[in-house]
């Protein structure tokens, strides 16, 4: 019998201080996913964890803080939640990125495991 241990999984630092909202997604779903490995295998779940500091120093480049749109419904008649790119990176820029990093992601039954290795790093601690 073969038995295999998992290796633990490594932990990614990101800055994302003056950075394009894409161009830091993209580099966390390409760790998430776990594309820099040697082992890399879709149906395996070998990435690392990230850690993003700065998230709210994200930068939005051309006309996206006005045009981009997000939606949120409760469900409810009337209750449709509309937010400009924008106001989401000054009210809540963790979510901005988790939202664009989850688009990133392949639409399997892996995409829920993987998002929780994304994690965000306090303003306190990224001072």
């Amino acid at each position: 019998m073969k038995t295999t241990i998992a290796d633990k999984k490594a932990e990614q630092v990101i800055d994302a201080a003056g950075r394009p909202l894409g161009r830091v997604a993209s580099q966390c779903a390409h760790l998430i996913l776990g594309k820099h490995k040697p082992d890399f295998s879709f149906e395996k779940d070998t990435g690392d964890s990230v850690l993003v500091k700065n998230a709210d120093k994200l930068v939005l480049t051309g006309r996206k803080s006005e045009q981009k749109k997000y939606h949120s419904y409760s469900g409810y008649p009337g209750k449709l939640k509309t937010r400009s790119a924008g106001e989401m990176l000054a009210l809540k820029p963790k979510e901005l990125l988790r939202r664009a990093v989850y688009g990133m992601l392949p639409n399997n039954s892996l995409r829920n495991s993987r998002i929780k290795r994304l994690k965000f790093a306090n303003s306190a601690d990224s001072k």
